[in-house]
């Protein structure tokens, strides 16, 4: 197994999670499954039609997740490719790489204060294209343009791929992250009902999940650079804790 993997696609799958949680993400997951799927609110909530509902939804949102992991994914594997380009410079990008996800921790923490990453950058699109096909362009606008509360995680994820040297750890990396983000976010979709009951007495907690994800950025960061992710996955073998991943 290669070095420190358990625990980085761990804390992949951690960010991605955490990026669904974000503060422009999770509150906006009913309007996304409605423009996505092009029913109305009143038709999401409908219990008389559930099955052509549940289908089209279904299928809509696996389409938005493909579009967004697309881009993801493939981001992944440059940073990754650019970072092997550099190999002779890997110490010196992993420490710099290391320093700016702490930053990116400390700024969704609201410790610092950056104005450059709290402008948005969606993606406004007055109509959907129409079909399936509209719902994969959505998601590829929804990875290219959705800033800052996905792109300080992202960018941190990206950052800790590029020092990895591997194209193929990139794109597992990214692609753990995908799943993190899109997994909830196909749930919620597919049982809209629930999610809203849930989310009225969760979004009082966003507070502390924002300060939690910026806290697990830190400690990303702290491990990067120090390259300590090696170190934990040894303990964690030596307690049995650990898991292969191929």
């Amino acid at each position: 197994m290669e070095s420190g993997q358990s625990i980085s696609l761990f804390l992949a799958f951690s960010a991605g999670l955490f990026s669904f949680l974000s503060p422009c993400v999770l509150p906006l997951v009913p309007s996304y499954v409605s423009y996505i799927t092009g029913l109305s609110f009143e038709d999401l909530t409908n219990k008389t039609e559930r099955t052509d509902i549940l289908k089209t939804t279904v299928f809509n949102s696996l389409l938005f997740i493909l579009g967004f992991s697309v881009v993801f994914i493939s981001l992944g594997a440059s940073a990754s490719y650019i970072g092997k380009l550099m190999v002779s410079y890997q110490e010196i990008i992993r420490k710099v790489g290391g320093v700016i996800i702490i930053i990116f921790g400390l700024f969704i923490m609201g410790i610092l204060k950056m104005n450059f990453l709290q402008v948005e950058k969606k993606m406004h699109i007055k109509s959907k294209p129409a079909g399936y096909v509209g719902s994969f362009l959505v998601g590829i606008g929804f990875a290219a343009g959705w800033t800052p509360c996905v792109g300080p995680i992202l960018g941190s994820i990206l950052l800790y791929a590029s020092t990895s040297g591997s194209v193929a750890t990139g794109i597992k990396l990214l692609t753990i992250y995908s799943i993190g983000l899109a997994l909830p976010l196909f749930i919620s979709a597919v049982a809209i009902n629930s999610f809203l009951s849930y989310f009225k007495k969760f979004h009082k907690y966003i507070r502390i999940i924002t300060i939690a994800s910026g806290m697990l950025l830190v400690f990303l960061g702290i491990l990067v650079y120090t390259n300590s992710l090696s170190l934990i996955t040894f303990y964690l073998y030596k307690f049995g804790i650990g898991w292969d991943v191929y």
